[in-house]
């Protein structure tokens, strides 16, 4: 089973090469640098759903919320 999470874009990383362009994403606290190339419209604060360092698209914050409320039903854990 493969899972795909939100994180929030905290800064991102220009390169010349768009397949390079890379972001700070924080899951909850814990920052990882992940590719945005797949969402290249993708700007600082915004949401985006990764999966294994790739971000795959971009979501708005009350469906991040969602994703996050249906995780902690799951696992009861926060996710936030």
């Amino acid at each position: 089973m493969c899972l795909a999470v939100p994180g929030k874009i905290t800064s991102i990383i220009e390169n010349d090469d768009p397949l390079q362009k890379t972001g700070k994403v924080s899951f909850s606290g814990v920052v990882q640098e992940i590719n945005l190339a797949y969402v290249p419209e993708a700007k600082v604060g915004d949401y985006v759903i990764v999966h294994v360092g790739f971000a795959l698209n971009i979501v708005d914050e009350e469906e991040a919320q969602k994703i996050f409320e249906a995780l902690k039903q799951a696992t009861g854990e926060e996710f936030l």
